[in-house]
């Protein structure tokens, strides 16, 4: 029923924490749904600097993000509306001049480090989840994905680890561990978590009038 209010379920955790892993097990539960992945990442703001300094910009701060932008095109989602999202380029550390069309859908799985970290934003979501995953299992897994995927030298990758993204971890993301509903250790790893989710997820869509 399209007049009825979107679930929006926010998935955060450290970075290669496992928060895709779980995102997409909920995917694959709810395959044929109407449901889609809103990642925070391709909010990244817009930089005009040089490529060697956009490469020394903290991707790890609240302040990264362009948070309005993201709060604005999730409402337009919740209100049944569709969007134009911004497209991250990895490779070039900036954001793209293209734009993804994306339809509203029933269910709205937001993905992303910092997304419990605006008040605003976690006041959007229905289901709040934290993927709590070791620090040293999260660098090896940053360590393969960012080799093999987004173009980074070892030397980058542990370099950026060690400056930005492990501090601002500690200092902005675990203490949002504090306003999940569900905790999920070892992300989607987790088939008793995942199940849960997926329990609540149907409960949820049967009140609304969402499930087909």
């Amino acid at each position: 029923m399209a007049n009825q209010k979107p679930i929006v379920i926010g998935v955060t955790g450290g970075s290669a924490s496992g928060k895709t892993s779980v995102s997409r097990a909920i995917f694959d539960h709810f395959s044929g749904h109407s449901l889609l992945l809103l990642e925070q990442d391709a909010y990244y703001k817009h930089s005009d600097l040089p490529f060697d300094e956009r490469k020394k910009i903290n991707y790890d701060h609240p302040l990264a993000f362009d948070t309005p932008l993201l709060k604005a095109q999730l409402q337009q989602l919740i209100n049944r509306e569709a969007i134009e999202k911004p497209v991250y380029d990895y490779a070039d550390h900036n954001r793209s001049d293209k734009v993804e069309h994306v339809a509203p859908k029933d269910v709205i799985i937001l993905e992303g480090i910092l997304i419990l970290e605006d008040e605003s934003l976690r006041d959007l979501m229905d289901i709040k989840v934290f993927v709590d995953t070791d620090d040293d299992i999260r660098i090896i897994r940053r360590i393969k994905r960012d080799l093999i995927s987004r173009g980074r030298t070892l030397d980058n990758i542990i370099d950026q680890y060690l400056t930005t993204v492990k501090p601002m971890y500690h200092q902005f993301v675990e203490p949002t561990k504090r306003y999940a509903d569900i905790i999920v250790p070892e992300g989607g790893e987790n088939q008793v978590a995942i199940d849960l989710l997926v329990t609540k997820i149907k409960a949820i869509l049967a009140e609304r009038g969402l499930e087909e």
